[in-house]
Parts: structure tokens; sequence; C-alpha cells
């Protein structure tokens, strides 16, 4: 009886193991692929495939649904149309359900738990955007749909690319930030159009009843105007109504330049704001600025500049003069000194020597794969060391540990003992 007792216990302890095992891998799963899909190539080479992998479909689709309404192609290729939109709504059914899935991912939505997180990435733009791409698949098995809508829905998978295109993000954010200003301009062009259309409907009501009869004949005139298109369909013929529809004309100018403008300026904003915050993360990041203060780290983001550079690129060639010394955000490099070879990586920095010294490269520098550096010019690496002298303090610590007394003789920027901490080759 105390043996099997025992071995009772001992099952459970182990089957209890298992549990805990299994949901801590369905949790690191649900982590990875959350990665995937909302940090896509920012995650690895995998995320960069299914990133580009749903760009391309939802750019196919997108072409296979105009070309789908022609009448001649639509019979010529059927087959082809019907492959092609059955694949993208796998795809995008599979998508939407892995979203929902690994909604509770989310920083913003983690503390809601598991349902509340997905109703709200459910209820949100991107998840109805997302809801409505699966749409033309799932409503005929429910309701009699007509193809022309089908068609309508299939072209709202276009907002989809929102998710993968910077730019369209900060448009859309630039609208909201400035929905106010927008609705004002929109409330004021209604103003307009009223008033422009009542005095046109006093001033050529009487000449032309057919166009300027009523206030609301008139008001087509104002709204096209107004919005500088002008079809010339109603032409003011006394001369009251053509000195409104001069000053009526003038309005419309401004009544144009000024949303444009708003939406101009909240634009350039906010990637200006978007670029600001990348660069500030990226910098912190950089062990040589780690102890900088807020302010500081701003005006050292004035000088320096972010490069990104691919695989096998030549970052700097032995003997060209140095201009610059950089620092790794993240990548690999390699420094082919004469006899040996170095690898450096995210955090390291180099040609701070060259730049110190005004000298030529010693070392050619290669990248092992994708890296982004930021430079920073010699000339302004002197100014920074003079303002801050605990980043001056840093770079002759680091040139004098790889240097030594070598560091105040002429010559290049890279020696063999140069690099400590580094892998040799």
């Amino acid at each position: 009886m105390m043996i099997r007792r025992r071995i009772a216990r001992s099952e459970a302890v182990v089957g209890g193991e298992v549990t805990v095992c299994r949901l801590h891998q369905g949790t690191q799963f649900r982590q990875r692929l959350y990665g995937i899909l909302d940090q896509g190539s920012a995650v690895d080479r995998f995320g960069a495939v299914v990133n580009w992998t749903l760009i391309g479909l939802i750019v196919v689709t997108l072409a296979a649904t105009v070309l789908e309404s022609v009448p001649r192609l639509a019979g010529q290729y059927a087959k082809a149309f019907q492959a092609i939109e059955y694949a993208a709504l796998l795809t995008f059914t599979i998508e939407y359900a892995a979203r929902l899935w690994t909604a509770i991912e989310h920083p913003r939505w983690r503390r809601f738990g598991a349902i509340r997180s997905r109703v709200r990435l459910a209820a949100s733009p991107a998840g109805l955007i997302d809801l409505a791409a699966v749409l033309p698949f799932w409503l005929p098995l429910f309701i009699a749909a007509d193809f022309k809508a089908l068609l309508v829905l299939r072209l709202i998978r276009f907002f989809k690319l929102t998710r993968y295109s910077p730019a369209m993000r900060s448009l859309l954010e630039a609208l909201y930030a400035e929905r106010r200003a927008l609705v004002g301009c929109f409330v004021i062009l209604c103003g307009a159009t009223l008033i422009a259309a009542a005095l046109m409907h006093l001033a050529e009501g009487a000449a032309q009843p057919d166009r300027f009869g009523t206030i609301p004949d008139a008001m087509w005139w104002a709204i096209v105007t107004l919005g500088t298109v002008g079809y010339g369909d109603a032409v003011p013929i006394t001369t009251g109504g053509r000195l409104i529809a001069g000053l009526t004309i003038f309005v419309g100018l401004l009544m144009v330049a000024l949303p444009v403008g708003i939406v101009a300026t909240a634009f350039a904003n906010e990637v200006h704001r978007r670029d600001f915050v990348v660069t500030w993360g990226l910098v912190a990041r950089v062990p040589l600025f780690s102890e900088l203060t807020a302010a500081q780290i701003a005006d050292v983001m004035k000088i320096l500049r972010a490069q990104k550079v691919n695989k096998g690129t030549t970052i700097a060639r032995r003997g060209e003069p140095a201009h610059s010394m950089y620092l790794i955000l993240d990548g690999e490099v390699e420094i082919r000194l004469r006899h040996k070879h170095v690898h450096l990586g995210a955090g390291d920095f180099f040609g701070e020597i060259a730049a110190l010294r005004q000298s030529r490269r010693s070392a050619t520098v290669i990248a092992l794969q994708t890296t982004r550096l930021l430079a920073l010019d010699a000339s302004d690496l002197h100014s920074l060391m003079d303002r801050e002298p605990q980043i001056a303090a840093r770079i002759r610590d680091a040139a004098q540990a790889r240097l030594g007394e070598e560091l105040e003789t002429t010559g290049g920027d890279l020696m063999p003992a140069e690099l400590p901490n580094t892998k040799i080759i």
C-alpha cells in the first residue's frame, strides 16, 4: 500500500512538472509568434521573411482584384484569380487568428488578461482591417453577397500595409493629432460654402433660375468653386455674380492651403519625432554614452550620423584618410589587420584613434552582417571631448589601453593590441 501511494505521488509530481513545462513552452511559442507578427524584421531573418511574404501577398491580391474587375480577364484567368484569392484568404485567416491568440503579449493590453486583450485587438482599427480582409470568404457562407461589394472588401486589404509602412503610420498619426484643427477647417469650409451659395443665389437667382434659383442649387457651384475644381456647368453672368465668384475663388485657395499646411506640418513633426525617439534609443544603448544625462544625449544626437551597411560592405579601407569614428549599434564587423582579424559587436567602437591623430587607416573594416552604425566626424569628436570630459576620459582611456605610449606617436588607428576582449581569428 505504501509503495502504491509513493508511486502515485511520484506520478502526480511528474505529471505536474510536465504540465508546467508544456505551459511554459506554449507561452514561449506565443511570445515568439507575437514577435514575428508585430515586430517583423526587427526580430530575425525568419520574421523578415514572414513580414515580406505578407506584404507581397497583399500587393498580389490587390492587383488580382483590380484585374478581375475586367470581364475579359476575369473569364480568361478565372482559375488563377480564384487560386490567389483562396491562398490569400487562408493566409489572412491564419494571421488574424494568430494575432488574436497573441494579443495578450501586447505590452499595452497585457494587464487586461486573455479575453479582454483579444476583444481590444478585434475592436482596434488594425483588427477591424484584418477582419475585413477575410470577410469576402466568410460572408457568402452566411448571407447572399454581391460580387461588387466583395471586391470593395478585398480592396480594404490595402490598409493592412499601414502595419508595415512607418510613413503611412506617421501620416495617420499626424491626421489624428490634428483632428481638431482639421474639423475646424471643415466647419469653416461649410460656412464659406453656405455664404457663397446664398450670395450667388441673390445675385444670379433671377438671371439663371435653373442653376441658382435656390440656395441648395447654388451650393453645388459653391462647393466646386471653393474646391478649385470649377466644372463650368454653372457660371455667373451678372456683374455682381462675377464679383462674388472672384472672391469665392480666392477664399477657395485659402481653404485648400489651410488643411494642406496643417497636415504637412503635422506629418513632418511626426516623422521628426519618430526619428528622434528611434535615434535616442539607439544612442542611449551605446555604453560610451550610458552615463550621460538626457540633455547631454540630446546634444550628442545632433552630431551623430546614423548609417546602415549591408553584409560584405567595406566601412573603412586601409590607407585612406580617417574622417570619423564609428559606434556599433547592432551587427558585427571584422577589422582586418595585417597579421590577424578582429571581430567587434554591438556596443563597441572603432576608428577613434585615427580621428584623434587625424591620420590614415591602418586596417580595413568589413561588415560581417547587416550592421547599424553611428558615425562621429573627427571635428565633432574633438568638440564633444572638449564639452564632455567624461566622454573624453573614456575615449582616451580606451585609446591608451589599446596603444599605450604609441598614442602620442604618429601612425594608424588600429594596432595588433588595440582591441582587447575580442575574438581573434
